[in-house]
């Protein structure tokens, strides 16, 4: 999710959990420590290009550096001046609440959180809400600013705060029954068409979990659809070749790094004598078009291969035709 909405819903733990005992100071020091698991992308820099692909939500957003972080946090404010009088068991709560539900927000968007780090890399993605959605962030906010102002002195000052993370909860829980009937409507439809595949993943895309993606995965294909959960429109697929054969002759490990983010969903083209890797699971933005050259999604990671057989792996971004 957006560092923003991070923030927020560590401020409203913070509140929910200390506001009582020591006032605004306790929604920002959950701000503060709902952010620590971002910050992942600081060691970006001392990775190479390849190794980046799984540093981001890696071990930070684990389940075991929620304990871990716990632990150890609480330990720093049980000595600080602001929270040194709230009972430890309380601390430890309300910063392991702040970490756990920092990655576990995480893990309902599509990008995927590596949960059950250092046991295994599985990225766990619900796939159900878009990495930005007011619907989720806005009662955060309007709960959290009337806690902390036409609240703030009262016995129920806690009362809007744990008002809009229930509110944004329900919601939260709610996209997982939308992408079902989204799934649902994709399974029909492609039924319809007859086209037979192996694997579904459908992506949500902007706001309210409204406009769904579907990738229907083949053999040897890519099928690419949308859905409006409300107009429900017929779906119109247009296929994508996998194109396996391109990463025949490219570094294996980074290959199989490749194939990991995108959770097998991936397509390959070859431009230039560049080899470009469209990752469906992680970025679905729709198709782009150029004369004869068709992608199916903006981003791309593009490896230009050496005579060594060493590489270079960059990015680019398909700007709307």
């Amino acid at each position: 999710m957006d560092s923003i909405t991070q923030a927020l819903l560590g401020a409203a733990i913070g509140e929910a959990t200390l506001g009582r005992k020591i006032g605004s100071k306790g929604a920002v020091i959950g701000a503060i420590i709902a952010s620590i698991p971002d910050l992942d992308v600081v060691l970006l820099p001392l990775y190479s290009a390849a190794e980046r692909i799984s540093v981001h939500r890696g071990f930070s957003h684990s389940i075991v550096f929620s304990f871990v972080g716990a632990f150890i946090i609480s330990f720093i404010l049980s000595k600080i001046k602001w929270t040194k009088l709230v009972a430890y068991s309380r601390l430890w709560l309300f910063t392991w609440l702040a970490l756990f539900t920092h990655m576990l927000l995480d893990a309902f968007t599509s990008y995927g959180t590596q949960l059950f780090l250092p046991f295994s890399n599985y990225r766990v993605s619900f796939n159900a809400i878009n990495i930005v959605d007011p619907v989720y962030t806005i009662p955060l906010l309007i709960g959290l600013v009337l806690s902390l102002t036409i609240y703030r002195n009262k016995k129920t000052r806690i009362k809007p705060t744990l008002t809009g993370l229930a509110i944004s909860t329900f919601y939260l829980i709610l996209t997982l029954g939308i992408k079902g009937s989204a799934n649902n409507s994709f399974e029909a439809n492609l039924k319809e068409t007859g086209i037979v595949y192996n694997e579904l993943l459908t992506v949500p895309v902007g706001i309210g979990s409204v406009n769904w993606y579907g990738v229907a995965k083949t053999q040897e294909s890519l099928f690419i659809g949308k859905y409006n959960t409300i107009a429900q429109n017929q779906i119109t697929f247009s296929e994508f070749p996998i194109n396996d054969y391109l990463l025949e002759n490219i570094n294996p490990e980074l290959t199989t790094t490749l194939k990991w983010f995108s959770n097998g969903f991936y397509t390959v083209a070859e431009h230039d004598g560049k080899i470009r890797l469209y990752n469906m699971q992680c970025d679905m933005q729709g198709i782009r078009t150029y004369g004869d050259y068709k992608a199916p999604t903006a981003f791309y990671f593009e490896i230009t291969p050496f005579l060594d057989e060493s590489y270079n792996l960059s990015t680019g971004m398909h700007k709307r035709d």
